[in-house]
């Protein structure tokens, strides 16, 4: 009986640490569309009020749009793709690479950051796509970055970076 109430409080503390990562609301999104990301933000940095939130948007990832949070500043950074992409007849060779929100979410509270985006169909459907965070607070700051290498599982990483699978467009297209 102890081998098994002992292996139940290794999945609690497991599944513990997972939620404390910042992750996305949804775990799939779909190529060739418009998506709407929501990041999950469930502490600070050890007992820290998280003061910032940069989010490094990936290639492939277009038509950026932040929303505005109620007390906190929201700036973009901007830059060229790598390429040029077909947005709905418009070619688009730049566009935000970065998202930062400033203000204040203290430790004892959970919060989400809302952005919009065009996935392009160049991004490989059954891949995941990742989306490095970083998490400042006033001494310290969690690096929500690491993304899994080819077959290393994503929940073995200490700091992973948020990420979603990507799924074919309706309809096969």
């Amino acid at each position: 009986m102890s081998k098994l109430i002992l292996a139940a409080a290794l999945a609690a503390g497991i599944a513990t640490a997972a939620n404390a990562h910042v992750t996305f609301e949804t775990s799939e999104a779909t190529v060739g569309g418009s998506w709407k990301a929501v990041l999950r933000v469930p502490h600070g940095c050890a007992g820290e009020a998280t003061q910032t939130l940069r989010v490094q948007i990936p290639e492939g990832v277009i038509a950026v749009k932040p929303m505005p949070k109620a007390g906190w500043r929201l700036e973009t950074v901007t830059g060229k793709y790598a390429r040029s992409y077909d947005y709905y007849g418009t070619p688009m060779s730049e566009g935000v690479t970065e998202i930062v929100w400033t203000g204040e979410l203290p430790d004892a509270f959970y919060d989400e950051f809302v952005f919009r985006a065009m996935l392009t169909t160049d991004l490989e459907v059954g891949e995941a796509l990742y989306f490095p965070v970083v998490q400042e607070c006033a001494d310290a700051a969690e690096r929500w970055i690491e993304i899994p290498t080819t077959g290393q599982d994503h929940d073995s990483l200490e700091s992973p970076a948020p990420g979603v699978k990507l799924l074919p467009a309706a309809g096969g297209h």
